[in-house]
């Protein structure tokens, strides 16, 4: 086995697990994640006192997505002689200064700079967590501790929007986000408290990007990962439409339903967990292939209330697999450059958010919300088959073995 694949696994059989630092990645990532999705529950507001229109306005969220894309793809060779540990508390950091710049601000500009910052945290974070899990804890329990901090997302997922929105009409937006920096404040703290060093490991220039993207089992699930975000977002974008419309309920139970949504991904964490200990190609394949069948379902059939809103509890279920399993597939195929790794997968989640968008507006504009559930269901069934078929689960330090 080559020294650089020994040197990358991080933790050994032998060391004890970093729960302490695991939970403040949890932490970072739920307040990250839920000042990502504050803009949404605040815009008509924020809209109306900065005197811009509300689509301006969601420009915050376009923002932060393209800055988040790039940094995914350069915060590697940017930091590469840093120490992970000042890099992370550094994206908590910006975390803060975001979310004070945003309550601040005078204008539209100055919003967007603050939204900026936090493009950069999400990115850089996101990149570098995969490859910290694998440093935190021993391989065994790489994939609970993904799922613990992917709870993050979830907790985020359930609370940002409705609580967002909440303390926006009682307190005003301003004062959410100045909530929303102190939250990174206590999570800069604790990961100040309970993250070790980490050096920083692997080539980390930009032609590993390319030279890593070139391996046949990366470039094949990348490609996997794009169709199965693609056809997700194109599906959660839209939902809101389809309970309109479809299913015929107005705002309280579109709210109910997405929390339910929200919930039901928080379980779908630890449902990932349990069944990458069994199978991580049969959890790549089914949760893709439960996905797109209940998108066709609620396309052909939907309607029911009860029916659909067990089927997008259903879906947020599986979903909440999705990120575990894949990142969790990371730390194992590619254990040697898992940075850069991280790096491309969510260059390709960022690409999938927009391709997904904006080929499932055109297609409501076309055609109706059920086309692009249905276009959801086909694009992920085609992940399902290509991952059953492609996509190579088996860890890369056996094949390294001599």
């Amino acid at each position: 086995m080559s020294d650089r694949i020994i040197g990358a696994q991080g933790a050994t059989a032998g060391d004890r697990p970093n729960w302490g630092a695991v939970f403040s990645m949890s932490l970072g990532v739920f307040g990250l994640v839920g000042a990502e999705f504050l803009p949404a529950s605040l815009l008509t507001p924020m809209a109306a006192e900065l005197g811009v229109s509300e689509g301006m306005a969601g420009q915050a969220v376009t923002a932060t997505a393209a800055v988040a894309l790039v940094t995914s793809l350069t915060i590697t060779v940017a930091t590469r002689r840093i120490d992970r540990r000042f890099v992370l508390l550094g994206f908590s950091l910006l975390l803060v200064l975001s979310n004070l710049l945003v309550a601040m601000a005078p204008n539209l500009p100055l919003l967007l700079a603050g939204r900026i910052l936090l493009g950069v945290a999400l990115g850089g974070f996101w990149t570098l967590s995969a490859a910290t899990m694998m440093r935190l804890v021993p391989e065994a329990y790489v994939a609970r501790a993904l799922s613990v901090m992917f709870s993050g997302v979830s907790a985020a997922t359930v609370f940002a929007a409705p609580l967002g929105s909440y303390l926006g009409e009682v307190a005003g937006w301003r004062n959410v986000f100045i909530a929303a920096a102190v939250l990174g404040a206590v999570a800069f703290f604790v990961q100040l408290a309970t993250l070790p060093s980490l050096p920083p490991r692997g080539q980390s220039r930009f032609g590993t990007l390319v030279e890593v993207l070139a391996r046949p089992a990366v470039a094949v699930a990348m490609l996997a990962i794009l169709l199965v975000f693609t056809g997700h977002f194109a599906f959660f974008t839209y939902i809101r439409p389809f309970l309109e419309t479809v299913t015929h309920v107005g705002f309280t139970g579109v709210s109910v339903i997405l929390l339910g949504f929200g919930i039901a991904t928080f379980f779908g964490n630890y449902l990932g967990a349990f069944l990458l200990e069994r199978s991580m190609r049969l959890t790549l394949a089914l949760m893709p292939l439960v996905m797109g069948t209940l998108a066709l379902l609620l396309a052909f059939f939907g309607g029911s209330l009860a029916a659909d809103a067990a089927m997008v509890a259903l879906w947020g279920l599986v979903f909440g697999a999705v990120p575990v399993a894949w990142s969790t597939w990371i730390t194992r195929a590619v254990p040697d450059e898992a940075e850069s790794a991280g790096g491309l997968f969510v260059a390709a989640i960022n690409f999938a958010i927009a391709t997904g968008a904006a080929a499932g507006g055109a297609l409501v504009d076309l055609a109706g919300v059920g086309t692009v559930f249905a276009a959801s269901g086909a694009i992920l069934i085609v992940a399902a088959l290509m991952i059953v078929l492609g996509v190579q689960t088996k860890p890369a330090v056996a094949a390294e073995a001599v």
